[in-house]
């Protein structure tokens, strides 16, 4: 049910890759036109959808929070919810429109999520999770997987985080994407518990070694490539968020790097990034430019495509003006990159 991809000279895999490399779930940054984006850098990363929340799903506009592009494979589709009869229907309708893995919101902090009893507080519920695990698992033939903190508040012990993948893997979830900071629910906003709890990979790693037939992928405070490196020496792959969102062309060379690929038929330079986003830019303001999709809500995902080059400034500040965007011409692009000192 995605529709169909109007970037040239891509299509979707037709054998999924590794879960090596991923851009996590991120609310209002990680949606539809920010995947493909991202997808015009890296081809076999994984990319996730914003948190979806069951309700939204069963009670609400199913298209509106579910279409895609076909290019965005392979995608999984991110869950927030604890009503086991609730997750299996979104579980399934996920399945329907073709995601590639269904992902269980197990680490949002925030107290709005709390109060819809899901998200990190479930880490204190492990039996439940569980259960909505098996119903998902039951529903679906596609991966389910669990995304989650290393502990709830200032409890650090490891048998906390421990006995919690292991009672949901007895439920059947074989991947685990295990973001390395306790989640911290009274006192601290989403922005300070990303920050504040330390970091403590060894935890990760330590998962690693304890269920070794488990998948455990690795997120928290990762920004290069050679950090990627360390990490996959002792987990199976490394989940990048607001770095791979404020610095996108640090995914350049994961292709390469990470998956062997030396990327035929890919963009060479930033500038080819954006020529190829135009096609599928002017096609979604065509389809939903009437339903109040304006150019920005595109163009906002590509702010830091040229951090770090000289002229980056101009290329933002020419891709932020509020003139040239209402004119809804996708070749703002070009002029923006044409700022740019030299070729990008």
């Amino acid at each position: 049910m995605s529709t169909t991809s109007t970037i040239p000279g891509i299509a979707p895999a037709s054998v999924l890759p590794s879960r090596r490399l991923s851009v996590a779930p991120m609310m209002d940054w990680t949606d539809r036109h920010c995947r493909v984006f991202h997808r015009q850098i890296t081809r076999h990363t994984w990319l996730y959808t914003e948190m979806v929340t069951t309700g939204a799903l069963v009670y609400g506009d199913v298209e509106r929070h579910l279409r895609y592009d076909d290019v965005e494979h392979p995608v999984a589709l991110q869950l927030g919810g604890s009503d086991p009869a609730d997750l299996a229907k979104s579980a399934k309708l996920g399945e329907q429109w073709g995601y590639d893995e269904i992902n269980l919101n197990c680490g949002c902090p925030s107290e709005r999520v709390q109060k819809g009893a899901f998200g990190a507080c479930l880490m204190n519920e492990p039996q439940l999770v569980a259960d909505c695990v098996k119903a998902m698992r039951d529903a679906v033939s596609i991966d389910v997987t669990v995304k989650h903190r290393i502990g709830i508040d200032y409890d650090e012990e490891y048998g906390f985080v421990r006995d919690f993948v292991g009672t949901i893997a007895d439920a059947g979830c074989k991947t685990f994407i295990v973001h390395a900071r306790n989640a911290v629910l009274k006192g601290l906003s989403p922005k300070e518990n990303r920050e504040i709890p330390p970091l403590r990979y060894a935890v990760a790693y330590q998962l690693k070694r304890e269920f070794p037939d488990l998948e455990i992928l690795i997120n928290g405070g990762i920004k290069s490539d050679d950090e990627i490196a360390l990490h996959l020496q002792h987990v199976d792959g490394v989940m990048l968020g607001r770095e791979a969102y404020h610095n996108p062309w640090t995914m350049a060379d994961w292709d390469r790097r990470f998956y062997g690929d030396a990327g035929a038929g890919r963009p060479r330079s930033r500038v080819e990034v954006l020529e190829a986003m135009i096609p599928y830019i002017e096609e979604q303001l065509r389809l939903y430019g009437p339903l109040g999709l304006k150019l920005n809500s595109i163009t906002r995902h590509m702010l830091g495509l040229m951090q770090g080059l000289p002229g980056a400034r101009s290329f933002r500040q020419t891709l932020s003006d509020s003139k040239k965007l209402a004119l809804g011409d996708p070749r703002l692009l070009l002029e923006a990159a044409a700022r740019m000192p030299a070729a990008a």
